[in-house]
């Protein structure tokens, strides 16, 4: 080896340097490696990287208040120790993590009936002093999907202290909301614009499914003409119009939909029919357009007519409801009108459905929701009572009027009665929102000795000319006030029923009666 030279004398110094160079640069490269193989292991226990799926399938995303505080500790300390040079009059930085941290803490302890899913960023609110924030949340026991609030944070800053003076009504916190439109700094807005641009984001009144160029030409479309359904119940019009919009989709149409629809006389304050409604006043478009290819009849039939001569665009006319949507599965015309009669029952949409096709057409019924609009009044009515009432439907009207069919209903819906049948059943003191068709609400009066009654009229600043939902409708009607019509009251006390933690039927739970009057009652197999 003392051949080699690397033991001699006068090379022991550089040679000695050289490893010592080379281990430096190993043990460098092993801690790198260590490093990032760390990284790439560690999971954050903050809920704000859970995706949505993970949210749907695993309970355990949702925290106690204590949990999400806890697993925000350090940060939040780190925040209180730095220093601070603030004043009184300076304006509050939303975007700090102090003020972050101190505005979750504030909800956590305000809100204690509602589990919390994840917070979104702070932004600022509408002036110097407050600050937006929203977050994902279900009610305490309650396994439905989530909902989501954005308050308005009312802070004060003293020196070094920051604190929370006040937090504002459910969704008062506007420039939190999820926004679609891009480009727009929130921080930089005045409420009174945020709000308008609010509106204006859910009011689009485009229903088109295809591009109004050369590929209108090449699409395919189902359009329902004419019969009896108009003016219907309700009820009677989402079965038929589920029927339409199934047959569009086995066809691998798009429906052309028209928005203009009748409200029968039983939900019209002016107790007659009133056509000329707008579908969007009661169903959610933009839903409707993301699971269905829709076009509106009005900018349909503008496009048909400048372009059916010139790309020879053909009709296929059908007017006999029993030729079912199999027989019509390979026409290629680019337009099937169903054109229906005026001779009841034989008139109606929903009989396309009927027969064999009932076992290959299935009705979407998956796809017609209720307006945003209704569901966020249902929301904030649920807010404004904790999240934690319980619902009564008590139906009286006509019925308990009619001695020979429903012997027992005005007796059984009297207060005495209701007390009597609510003992051990529910607890005294208790939110018990009532659903009637009684119109003199004072009637319910002795109940309020034992619970703290509610009727959907007490909440009417939610619809009335200062809120979201009148602007709203209002620009939907071509600048036009709308009325808060019979069906619209309905579907609000749906969704605020399906949030209750107790609910008590007429003739389930009240009355031993027959809903459809004596003797008609099901057997119990």
């Amino acid at each position: 080896m003392s051949r080699s030279g690397i033991f001699r004398p006068e090379n022991l110094g550089q040679n000695a340097l050289a490893m010592i160079r080379n281990l430096c640069f190993s043990l460098c490269v092993i801690g790198v490696l260590i490093f990032i193989i760390m990284a790439a292991t560690y999971k954050p226990d903050d809920p704000m990287f859970h995706s949505d799926s993970t949210f749907k399938s695993d309970k355990s995303v949702f925290k106690t208040g204590e949990d999400l505080l806890a697993s925000n500790k350090t940060a939040f300390e780190e925040a209180e120790n730095r220093g601070c040079n603030g004043k009184v009059d300076d304006p509050i930085d939303c975007g700090d993590p102090e003020v972050f941290h101190l505005l979750m803490r504030a909800a956590i302890d305000k809100f204690k009936d509602i589990d919390f899913y994840r917070f979104g960023r702070a932004v600022r609110g509408i002036n110097n002093t407050s600050c937006h924030m929203a977050w994902r949340f279900r009610p305490k026991g309650n396994t439905a999907a989530f909902d989501k609030d954005y308050r308005n944070f009312v802070l004060v800053s003293d020196n070094c202290t920051v604190s929370v003076v006040g937090i504002g009504d459910y969704h008062s916190g506007v420039n939190a909301m999820k926004r679609k439109r891009k480009g727009k700094d929130a921080k930089t807005e005045e409420f009174e614009k945020l709000r308008s641009e609010m509106i204006e984001e859910t009011t689009n009144d485009s229903l088109s499914g295809v591009e109004l160029d050369g590929s209108f030409s090449r699409g395919k479309y189902l359009v329902y003409s004419g019969g009896g359904d108009r003016c219907k119940s309700m009820q009677h019009f989402l079965y038929s119009f589920n029927c339409m919009l199934g047959e569009a989709q086995y066809l691998n149409r798009t429906l052309v939909l028209d928005l203009s629809i009748c409200l029968p006389s039983i939900y019209t304050s002016s107790g007659q029919d009133e056509d000329g409604k707008d579908f969007r006043f009661y169903f959610d478009i933009e839903h409707l357009k993301d699971t269905a290819s829709l076009m509106d009849q009005g900018q349909f039939w503008s496009e048909w007519n400048k372009r059916r001569e010139k790309d020879e665009l053909t009709l296929h006319l059908v007017e006999d409801y029993r030729t079912t949507p199999m027989k019509l599965a390979r026409v290629e015309d680019a337009l099937i009108m169903r054109k229906f009669g005026t001779v009841e029952p034989d008139n109606y949409w929903y009989r396309v459905c009927e027969g064999e096709t009932d076992k290959v057409i299935s009705r979407p019924w998956h796809m017609v929701w209720k307006s945003r609009s209704l569901l966020d009044m249902a929301s904030a009515i649920a807010m404004r009572m904790d999240w934690d009432f319980d619902t009564i439907h008590i139906e009286r009207g006509e019925k308990a009027m009619n001695k020979e069919q429903w012997p027992n209903l005005d007796r059984d819906t009297s207060p005495e009665a209701l007390l009597a049948t609510l003992q051990g059943k529910m607890e005294a003191g208790r939110n018990l929102y009532i659903l009637t068709n009684e119109h003199n609400t004072s009637f319910f009066d002795p109940l309020k000795a034992k619970y703290s009654t509610h009727f959907l009229d007490e909440f009417k600043d939610l619809w009335d000319e200062d809120s979201d939902w009148y602007a709203e409708m209002k620009k939907l009607n071509n600048g036009k006030p709308v009325e808060l019509d019979g069906y619209m009251r309905m579907s609000i006390e749906d969704e605020v029923s399906l949030k209750a933690k107790k609910k008590f039927e007429t003739f389930n739970d009240l009355t031993k009666d027959c809903k459809d009057g004596i003797n008609t009652c099901r057997s119990a197999s």
